[in-house]
C-alpha cells in the first residue's frame, strides 16, 4: 500500500469494501476482533489466517501492533500529549517507508 494514498484512504475509510485481497481483509478482521474483544480469539481464528498464508510471526506482529497502539492511545489520551501536525505524520511515514523501524548503528 506504500505509495498509493487512495488505497490507504479507502482502507482507512472501510477496509471491508476496500480494493485489497481477501487475505488482507481476513487479517484486518482478525485485528478488529483483537481490538474489540481479544478474549474471543480462538484457535480457529489463528488457523483461518494460517490457511490463508499468514505466518505465526505475521499474526504475532499484528496482535502486538494492535495491543501497543491501544496502549499508546490510552496513554496519550490520559496524559494529554498533543497530536502531531499532519506534516509530521507525513514525514514519519516517509521515513518508515524508506528505512523501516530499525536504524543500524543506533544500538552500538
Amino acid at each position: 500500500m506504500l505509495g498509493d494514498r487512495e488505497l490507504v484512504r479507502s482502507v482507512l475509510a472501510d477496509w471491508r469494501s476496500a480494493p485489497i485481497s481477501e487475505r488482507d481483509k481476513a487479517l484486518l478482521a482478525f485485528v478488529d476482533k483483537v481490538n474489540s474483544g481479544a478474549v474471543r480469539i480462538r484457535h480457529e481464528d489463528i488457523r483461518a489466517l494460517k490457511d490463508l498464508g499468514w505466518s505465526e510471526e505475521a499474526i504475532y506482529d499484528a496482535v502486538t501492533v494492535c495491543a501497543l497502539f491501544n496502549f499508546y492511545n490510552r496513554w496519550i489520551d490520559a496524559t494529554g500529549v498533543p497530536d502531531m501536525p499532519a506534516a509530521a505524520y507525513e514525514l514519519s511515514g516517509q521515513r518508515l517507508k524508506e528505512h523501516g523501524y530499525f536504524q543500524s548503528g543506533k544500538l552500538d
